[in-house]
């Protein structure tokens, strides 16, 4: 959880220094070292120094530091809960300081549902070594055997009643020790707060109305930017008259630099106001090559790719089908729509340290990306992640920390505030991927699966900054422009445009080909799930088809070919909660199921829906939803929750109602306007059961993004079971669903 840093000058170096010492000793491994290592869980094994991640105050607290940070998920909070138990102390005796890259170690972007499996699980084999470390020095001070040690809130006591706490063992560089991997964490049942549902450490600056959020911060003596974008994304600027705008009120400065240009001003409204003058007076040279979003899907089609073919196992097919279905599921693109526009904060301060406050989930790609494009020491540019508006991908955060940095240096010595108006927030975003997903699957004559096959075409999924200043958007307009690298699409197991393509089924004979597309049309980056919310949705929608077909009931036709024990257990508990085989037909009503493990490494999800379609107007009404969800080891069960809530919602919202619009030459999407670009109401979202199934011991699987794939799934199939009528095409708007009962 980023906070206000309660650090002096001491804590500053005393932590930066470990941070130094741990990558120094990294690279210096000796060889017979490094093959005696055991190799160390999650983030630990990229910074292996106990010092680094936690930090014991003569405050008698402790401080977990880590690179993850909070996006509202609540992840920060389960991963202090985790340290907490294994230090066996208070959760109010920890303070936890995240996505500063000045302090903490570096774990990469916060994305891809990683921050359990690899942040959770660095800091439990972490702490479990620092108790061991302290119940050792306590054992040496009290004269005790370790056996004999109990441990309380930080006091370590001895059988004979001797007491002596952390804060009195730790004097000085105790803890600057490389982890082993070969101290046992605690036992599962000895846990106090891993299991349960604590309040989320961000909560009460939340409801008590502190400045939480970047878009809210305030600092003194600052000013505001603005940003005047050019009409297209190829465009450039011919010329511009600034003489009229700098003498409007407030402005303190025009910034030009090549097509890159924005205001300085006193006031936010002054900002706005002159950079709305600003554009006016700009001339461009403007392009007119886009394919429109009807046209998207043929111009995927057509493009040229770099295929691959990510799997093929088609040696098991024991005989030829009987039948053969074929089918094409379409996604346009759609945006995060981050309620609160992206927002930064840039301070240059008088001994050249740049330092950005920014609700980036890249804070060290980022902060590389940027000290490149203002040719600074990468030591000179610090960011310092503050949570943000929601957004679980990569929108505008990047590029308004850029943007305020690039402004920042214009104007030494005072913060400068920069936040996007909802147009450019809406129109400048990366979105996520249009994508086509074909399936071609032949049968036997009891309709079960003897050969499938998925091909799908999609643009890249993944152009964040990764040091690159190329991925800002603002960097390939200047003067000396950053050109854009050529994206690449992410391999196993992860994948990108390809995740969760791979049924987890197990068919005689599958194969799976990706059809790369590196050129876009559109800006598009990573949006929550990938892929895998096209690739579920073309995979369950295409079980639910076969099921129908074969004249079986959809829950028993998956179980067919899902032969992994947990997987059958979330499937069939979703059914059971959801009433599957009492459930009886009525007009106009459908159900339908969806399931996939996430990236079929992490969480296991099914859903199940139950709609209302109205013939007369096309519009779907949500009756209910029951999720049942596998996470493994069970940290919080309130945010697991909420991250199936959540992630049923957005997927709800796409399935239903988002589609960016845009003609030959620019996005026409810039507000929450029907025509434009509408999202699910308050009104309109369903009651939601979730059901979670713990598996104490096991590992951590990421959840917050497993809903969103078996989610839109499921709402496709129930409106077929509603109507009889398969609808491919996202979203399902009751224009198209009046079209498909007409055809």
């Amino acid at each position: 959880m980023a906070q206000q840093f309660r650090l002096n000058r001491r804590d500053l170096f005393r932590a930066a220094g470990f941070l130094t010492l741990s990558f120094g000793i990294a690279g210096n491994r000796s060889h017979a070292a490094a093959a005696e290592a055991v190799k160390l869980p999650g983030d630990l094994e990229d910074t292996p120094l106990l010092s680094a991640w936690i930090r014991i105050d003569a405050e008698e607290t402790v401080v977990l530091m880590i690179g993850k940070v909070e996006l509202g998920q609540g992840a920060v909070t389960a991963v202090a809960q985790v340290c907490a138990d294994e230090l066996d102390i208070d959760l109010k005796r920890l303070r936890t300081i995240s996505g500063d890259t000045a302090l903490v170690p570096n774990e990469g972007v916060t994305a891809g549902s990683q921050s359990m499996p690899n942040c959770a699980s660095a800091v439990k084999q972490a702490a479990a070594e620092v108790r061991h470390i302290l119940l050792h020095l306590a054992a040496e001070k009290l004269k005790a055997p370790i056996a004999s040690l109990t441990v309380e809130d930080g006091t370590i006591s001895s059988e004979d009643g001797a007491k002596i706490t952390y804060w009195e063992l730790v004097t000085g560089r105790e803890l600057e020790r490389r982890a082993t991997g070969k101290v046992k964490p605690k036992d599962v049942a000895d846990y106090k707060y891993v299991g349960t549902s604590v309040p989320r450490l961000d909560i009460p600056a939340i409801m008590t109305g502190q400045a939480l959020y970047i878009q809210e911060r305030r600092p003194d003596g600052m000013v505001h930017g603005a940003v005047v974008r050019p009409p297209t994304y190829k465009a450039k600027l011919k010329k511009v008259d600034t003489s009229k705008v700098e003498k409007m009120p407030g402005v303190l400065k025009v910034v030009r630099n090549g097509s890159f240009l924005a205001i300085i001003a006193s006031r936010q409204d002054q900002a706005y106001d002159a950079s709305s003058a600003l554009a006016k007076g700009a001339e461009w040279d403007v392009e007119n090559d886009l394919p429109g979003d009807e046209g998207i899907f043929d111009w995927l089609l057509s493009a040229p790719t770099r295929d691959e073919e990510i799997m093929n196992e088609t040696a098991g097919a024991p005989r030829t089908p009987s039948r053969v279905f074929e089918a094409a599921y379409e996604r346009p693109y759609q945006m995060h729509g981050s309620i609160g526009p992206s927002a930064a904060i840039a301070t240059l301060s008088d001994d050249g340290m740049l330092t950005i406050q920014t609700h980036s989930q890249s804070v060290f790609e980022t902060a590389k990306a940027i000290a490149r494009m203002l040719g600074l020491d990468p030591a000179k540019v610090r960011c310092q992640h503050i949570p943000g508006s929601g957004c679980y991908g990569h929108n505008l955060a990047d590029d308004a920390a850029a943007d305020a940095a690039l402004l920042a240096i214009e104007m030494p010595g005072k913060p400068v505030r920069l936040q996007y108006t909802r147009p450019q927030e809406h129109k400048w975003e990366p979105y996520g991927s249009a994508m086509v997903v074909k399936t071609r699957v032949g049968v036997d004559d009891r309709g079960d699966v003897l050969t499938w096959n998925l091909e799908l075409w999609s643009t890249p999924h993944g152009t964040r900054p990764d040091g690159e200043p190329g991925n800002l958007l603002s960097a390939r307009y200047l003067a000396k422009p950053f050109a854009m690298p050529m994206p690449e699409n992410g391999g196993p197991p992860n994948y990108a445009a390809d995740r969760n393509a791979t049924a987890l089924y197990d068919f005689p004979a599958q194969r799976v080909v990706t059809h790369f597309i590196s050129e876009m049309p559109l800006r598009v980056s990573s949006t929550r799930s990938l892929g895998a919310y096209a690739n579920v949705f073309a995979i369950e929608s295409t079980m639910d088809e076969l099921a129908h077909a074969a004249g079986a009931d959809p829950v028993e036709y998956r179980l067919r070919f899902l032969k992994d024990e947990r997987a059958r257990d979330v499937l069939k508990s979703a059914a059971q909660k959801f009433g599957w085989d009492q459930w009886r037909k009525s007009e106009g009503r459908g159900r339908g199921i969806g399931f996939a493990r996430y990236k079929n490494l992490a969480a296991m999800t099914a859903v199940a829906i139950e709609v209302e379609v109205n013939r007369k107007n096309g519009r779907i009404r949500l009756i209910r939803v029951v999720a049942a969800n596998d996470s493994g080891q069970t940290i919080s069960p309130d945010g697991i929750t909420n991250q199936i809530e959540g992630g049923v919602i957005q997927s709800l919202s796409w399935t239903l109602k988002e589609e960016v619009r845009f003609d030959k030459t620019s996005v026409l999407s810039e507000d929450w306007k029907s025509y434009s670009y509408p999202i699910i109401t308050f009104e309109e979202v369903p009651p939601i059961d979730v059901i979670l199934i713990n598996r104490p011991g096991e590992p951590f699987l990421g959840t917050g993004e497993a809903a969103q794939g078996p989610t839109a799934a499921a709402l496709g199939n129930a409106v077929f079971d509603a109507t009889g009528v398969r609808f491919r095409r996202i979203p399902f708007t009751p224009k198209r669903i009046l079209a498909g009962l007409k055809a």
